[in-house]
């Protein structure tokens, strides 16, 4: 019996969730190895690079973010997209035995939470329209609503990456996570574009020789290494339990919105449908606030100094020290 697209990237997704979850803890501990040696990644050090278990989470990510490319080609954004859930699972039940993070119980509820919301997307997810070439695509890429939406994004990403990653990276997740999730949702948009053109071309009808192809492809490549690059530090400076979750929240609802409104995931779908995904998707949510919610704080990494000021004495500390240092914590009596 032939397997329906849609079943097909239900397989896919899940697959890509399990490597995807892996490879945040092997890619943190390769990171924590390389920071103990020289230059963490979090202040703008490159020796993870060097580290071979860092690369063997970058492999695994690269399985599960292919089998994630290959899932888009076969079923909506919609219902790939929260199937990442999966991966907070994966990588929160990792984190405590690998990482010892510890996973309190509210967090195991947070997980059963998750499975539940994704359960209710998967059955009301809708069939999608397969658009019949990369210039059907491009139509769909360059309508106004489309183009306001990415033109927003890409203003907001440099906002970011020029005024508050400086200023505020080190002490506030949403500022290295929030560059990530706006490059995520144009990247999921352009694999998507990328994977149907495969696939119409494995079906004979080739999209290899148009241009519009080969410009998803810079676009998506441009918005992974940018995605790496912030991922990264998010990992090096804060907790895996909760970059995972955070993360998911993010790029999720902005995927979920740049798709449909560049494929009209949702058109020809009842009210009911369309409320039942909603309903699944703030499950999905709420059990990833549950897991950061739980949390245990992230332990000062080896070499952070903290100043222990007492009275008036902050007074005498020279204020410009402090803040070139930007890794101190002030504990006032």
């Amino acid at each position: 019996m032939a397997i329906s697209d849609n079943s097909m990237g239900l397989i896919l997704a899940m697959s890509s969730s399990a490597f995807i979850g892996a490879s945040f803890i092997l890619k943190k501990k390769g990171l924590k190895r390389a920071g103990a040696s020289g230059t963490r990644a979090g202040v703008g050090g490159y020796t993870y690079l060097l580290e071979p278990l860092w690369w063997v989470g970058m492999v695994t990510m690269i399985v599960g973010e292919v089998a994630n490319f290959v899932a888009y080609a076969y079923a909506p954004a919609v219902l790939v997209t929260p199937l990442g859930a999966l991966s907070i699972i994966v990588s929160a039940v990792l984190a405590h035995f690998m990482l010892k993070e510890r996973l309190q119980k509210m967090g195991v509820l947070g997980c059963v939470t998750c499975i539940v919301g994704s359960v209710v997307i998967v059955i009301h997810a809708p069939q999608e329209h397969t658009p019949n070439s990369v210039q059907e695509i491009w139509t769909l890429a360059t309508q106004p609503a489309f183009l306001v939406y990415g033109a927003a994004t890409l203003s907001v990403a440099l906002a970011l990456v020029l005024h508050f990653e400086p200023r505020y990276g080190q002490t506030n997740i949403l500022v290295y996570l929030g560059i990530c999730s706006l490059m995520g949702s144009l990247t999921v948009v352009s694999v998507k574009a990328i994977g149907i053109a495969i696939k119409l071309s494995l079906e004979g009808i080739s999209q290899m020789a148009y241009p519009q192809t080969w410009f998803f492809m810079t676009v998506a490549a441009i918005c992974v290494i940018t995605q790496l690059n912030y991922l990264n530090k998010a990992l090096d400076t804060f907790n895996a339990a909760i970059v995972s979750p955070v993360y998911y929240v993010m790029f999720t609802t902005l995927t979920i919105i740049a798709s449909i409104i560049m494929f009209k995931d949702w058109s020809g779908q009842n009210a009911s449908s369309i409320v039942s995904e909603i309903c699944g998707f703030i499950t999905v949510l709420s059990g990833t606030t549950i897991l950061h919610a739980t949390r245990e704080q992230e332990p000062a990494p080896v070499g952070t100094v903290t100043w222990y000021v007492s009275g008036d004495s902050v007074k005498g500390v020279d204020e410009e020290l402090l803040i070139s240092l930007n890794r101190t914590d002030y504990y006032v009596q």
